[in-house]
């Protein structure tokens, strides 16, 4: 493989995140690279991790042994700089949501391609720093959304996309994480968090990229460089929160056991869609899967209904069921199979996500003559299912998400967040007080 032909990544943050979806990414380019016709065959390297302790990332050093290059692994407070000044090209983030924006924004000041977890940050001021920097610097600053690339919720938006489902009027969402999530192992940032931020945004990104925008000709196979033309359909108009504690922290305080969110957006015909989305991560760790999801979609002319977990698939293991393993396994997001060929592979959606960023990373540095990259850059820009600029709406919702609870946490429960009104873009309103609170001063 030709040397100069080479993406080198680095990582920040080595947690559950990264064992599940990086590290099987990183594994699986190691031996076998990364090759699309438009760009050949390109090595992918992790060249470099960055963490609190470094702890972790000296263990898999030493579990993974020849499956992975030999990566240097900087910790402590500047391990983020430390990273960067090691000249990788691209950088995925997978720290707690609370700590993306400053990885995110020193990596694009170092002109580096990033790679954010969701939700990609806290606020919309944020988000604006980041898309500038990205435009500024000519790189790509995308989102891991996983979910949109579910094989059920992509069929969703085929046939909304198609017309076979007309008009979404509402919806339900759910996801509920075990208490093992809350309790050990994100037990160190768990304080005056809660599980709205952390998972209710893969349906607020599902519903708003899904329903919001009209694919009316999708591109074709071979025009890998082409986006699709989208046109938005309606306007986010606003956002109310309620939460519960009591479990994962005092009944009175600021950490949340579960969160319940409805986002409400206005057609240009003055009909409305309303969507519920219920989040927790308190549910019993005996629970028979990994997490309970479920969503339905109701539409002018039909329903839509999913359950994420249960897939036609159930199966009970004497002494291993539901502890060690679950009786109800989602094999589309993360799977370890023996191939018919006697390869062991490791794959879903979940690894699949993460190869498209670095093919639109090495579609823009070598996809073509140099001439044409800034061409190449712009494509993959405008790629709104992960890209900053088209996050605008999900980072709305999470801001006002947050500012709701902590509006809460002080006895003022009931609150609602008006978007894009005469007052700004996000403006806070308590019932029964005339003051408001502007969240955000420009239009969402």
């Amino acid at each position: 493989m030709n040397a100069n032909r080479k993406i080198r990544a680095g990582m920040i943050g080595m947690g559950m995140i990264f064992d599940d979806t990086y590290r099987p990414f990183f594994e699986h380019a190691h031996a076998a690279g990364l090759y699309r016709r438009d760009f050949g065959l390109l090595e992918i390297e992790l060249a470099a991790v960055a963490s609190r302790t470094g702890s972790r990332a000296d263990k898999y050093k030493k579990d993974a042994g020849s499956k992975i290059a030999r990566f240097v692994s900087f910790a402590g407070t500047d391990a983020t700089q430390q990273l960067l000044k090691h000249g990788v090209d691209a950088v995925c983030i997978a720290t707690p949501d609370d700590r993306h924006f400053e990885s995110a924004r020193l990596a694009l000041e170092s002109h580096k391609h990033v790679l954010i977890e969701k939700p990609s940050v806290l606020k919309l001021q944020e988000l604006d720093i980041l898309d500038a920097l990205a435009k500024k610097n000519n790189v790509l600053a995308k989102i891991v959304y996983h979910k949109l690339g579910d094989p059920d919720h992509k069929k969703l938006r085929t046939h909304y996309a198609d017309g076979n489902l007309k008009h979404v009027n509402n919806g339900y969402c759910t996801l509920l994480e075990p208490k093992s999530i809350s309790g050990s192992q994100f037990a160190e940032w768990i304080k005056g968090r809660n599980p709205g931020t952390y998972v209710a945004v893969h349906y607020i990104k599902l519903i708003d990229f899904t329903f919001g925008q009209s694919t009316p000709h999708a591109p074709r196979e071979e025009s890998v460089t082409r986006s699709v033309t989208t046109t938005l359909d309606w306007r986010l108009a606003r956002i109310t929160c309620n939460g519960q504690r009591g479990i994962v922290g005092p009944a009175t305080g600021n950490t949340w056991d579960s969160v319940q969110t409805q986002i409400v957006y206005a057609y240009p015909d003055g009909r409305e869609a309303a969507f519920d989305i219920h989040t927790s991560w308190v549910t019993p760790d005996n629970f028979p899967g990994y997490v309970d999801q479920e969503v339905q979609f109701r539409f002018d002319n039909g329903v839509w209904s999913a359950h994420q977990r249960k897939r036609g698939v159930e199966v009970t293991i004497e002494n291993r069921t539901p502890g060690e393993l679950k009786n109800t396994p989602n094999h589309h997001y993360n799977g370890s199979f023996l191939e018919p060929w006697g390869e062991r592979s490791q794959r879903g959606y979940g690894i699949e996500i993460i190869q498209k960023f670095f093919e639109e990373v090495a579609h823009v540095e070598h996809g073509g003559p140099p001439a044409l990259r800034s061409e190449r850059l712009a494509n993959m820009r405008g790629l709104t299912y992960n890209d900053v600029s088209a996050d605008r709406n999900t980072v709305a919702i999470v801001q006002a998400m947050e500012a709701l609870l902590e509006r809460q946490a002080q006895g003022q429960p009931a609150g609602v967040v008006e978007v894009n009104g005469s007052r700004g873009g996000l403006v806070l309103l308590t019932p029964g007080k005339a003051d408001a609170t502007v969240l955000y001063a420009e239009r969402v």
